[in-house]
């Protein structure tokens, strides 16, 4: 097996959730250890899996005590002194949960610039985050938000492949763009590209022609049944034509690369 670990951006709304939900599911029903990571703030990751009670997972951001125990300072204490390389390596294991095979850890939100960046919390989900990357034989799937944020020159080598979700549309594109510089910048080798809500072969080739410069991983139709699984409350992941679609992908990133 090629890959191990696989982060998943894009814009909001693309479908960052979706293709990491039916990764996770294809991966996990091959036999493999699966961590699934959920480092959106939306915080959909589990319910798109089918977690009980998904609603009431408290994110590693929002857990003052740990956070506290852990470096030393209370959330948000930009300034304060505080432990850069806090105890991590039994958070992945006291902290998760685990359904169908799956393994799912909720981040939460990582405070950028102007808002007390460098604070305990953000210490803590980084050095959890290289832990997950660098120390764990698991293989993880790791569901971000619009920029890698959660990601540091650090932890982009182990990352075995970035994949940005797209849909028709300049924005999405736009987006995507920004993401690949973003990854160049810290070392991200491996990129992708996944298109979905493709509903014709213009839209396909739109997106192909927007993304020329990365490789078009596959593309996921426009299923109008998964509007219907959300207001019913049901896991996306039952989606048939979307599970043979992403199946498809799942095999091109388990297949040997050519030299």
């Amino acid at each position: 097996m090629r890959v191990k670990k696989i982060a998943v951006s894009g814009k909001g709304g693309v479908g960052k959730t979706l293709l990491s939900a039916f990764l996770a599911q294809a991966f996990a029903r091959d036999g493999y250890d699966v961590i699934a990571i959920d480092a959106d703030p939306d915080a959909n990751l589990g319910a798109s899996l089918g977690f009980p009670d998904a609603n009431k997972i408290v994110p590693i951001s929002h857990l003052k005590e740990l956070i506290q125990e852990r470096t030393g300072a209370t959330p948000s204490a930009g300034g304060a002194f505080f432990k850069l390389n806090p105890r991590v390596d039994d958070l992945p294991d006291e902290y998760s949960i685990k359904h169908n095979g799956i393994r799912l850890m909720v981040m939460g939100e990582v405070k950028r610039g102007g808002s007390g960046c460098y604070c305990p919390e953000n210490v803590l989900l980084g050095a959890l985050m290289s832990h997950l990357l660098l120390r764990r034989d698991e293989m993880v799937i790791l569901d971000m938000a619009a920029g890698i944020e959660h990601l540091s020159r650090g932890t982009a080598k182990a990352v075995d492949r970035l994949i940005i979700v797209v849909e028709p549309g300049q924005a999405s594109l736009e987006t995507a763009h920004r993401v690949k510089k973003l990854a160049n910048d810290i070392g991200v080798k491996e990129l992708s590209i996944v298109g979905n809500k493709i509903r014709n072969a213009d839209e396909e080739a739109y997106i192909s022609k927007g993304t020329k410069d990365l490789e078009l991983l596959g593309v996921i139709p426009y299923d109008t049944g998964l509007v219907d699984a959300q207001m019913r409350g049901l896991p996306i992941i039952q989606s048939q034509a979307i599970k043979s679609s992403v199946d498809a992908i799942y095999m091109k990133l388990i297949a040997p690369r050519e030299p």
